[in-house]
C-alpha cells in the first residue's frame, strides 16, 4: 500500500513536539501531524490529545518532493462525526478516547447545579469583573500607566 495524498491510513505516534506529532506509517515511513491538524478544537499542548505509541488513523494531506508527509487526524474525525450524524447517533468528541472529555475551566466554577440562576449570574459577574480589573492592571503597567502619552 503506497502513501498517496487523500488516503486514510493507520499509524503509531512515535514522537510529540510542541508543533505536532510524528506518526510512523506503513512501509516504515514517518509523517507529521501539525498541531493545527490534531483536533477541530484549539490545541495548546499536543500531549492533551496524543501520547507516544497511540494508534491513530490519519489522512495524508501532502507528500513533497523531499519525501516529507503531511498528515491530519482532524479530517478523519470530521468524517466520522458526519457518518454518526447521518446515522442518527450522537457524536461525543473526546480529545483522547481512553480519558473521556475534559473540562478545562478552572475548578468548574460555574457548574453548581444546586445554585440558583441569580447566584450563578452574580458569581459570573464577579469573576468577570476581577478578570477585567486584572487585565487593565497588566496592560496599564505595560503602557506606562493611565493617561501617560509619549511625546514626539
Amino acid at each position: 500500500m503506497s502513501i498517496e495524498v487523500g488516503s486514510v491510513v493507520e499509524g503509531v505516534v512515535t514522537g510529540i513536539t510542541n508543533f505536532g506529532a510524528f506518526v510512523e506509517l506503513p512501509e516504515g515511513k514517518t509523517g507529521l501531524v501539525h498541531i493545527s491538524e490534531v483536533a477541530d478544537v484549539y490545541v495548546k499542548d499536543v500531549h492533551d490529545f496524543l501520547q507516544e505509541k497511540d494508534k491513530v488513523r490519519v489522512k495524508v494531506l501532502t507528500v513533497d518532493e523531499r519525501g516529507k508527509i503531511g498528515l491530519s487526524i482532524k479530517q478523519v474525525q470530521e468524517k466520522k462525526s458526519e457518518e454518526h450524524a447521518a446515522a442518527g447517533s450522537p457524536s461525543v468528541r473526546s480529545p483522547h478516547p481512553a480519558r473521556g472529555p475534559r473540562d478545562f475551566r478552572k475548578g468548574n466554577r460555574f457548574n453548581h447545579s444546586n445554585a440558583s440562576f441569580e447566584d450563578k449570574l452574580s458569581r459570573f459577574l464577579k469573576d468577570s469583573d476581577e478578570r477585567l480589573t486584572d487585565l487593565r492592571r497588566k496592560t496599564d503597567s505595560k503602557r506606562g500607566g493611565r493617561g501617560s502619552r509619549r511625546s514626539d
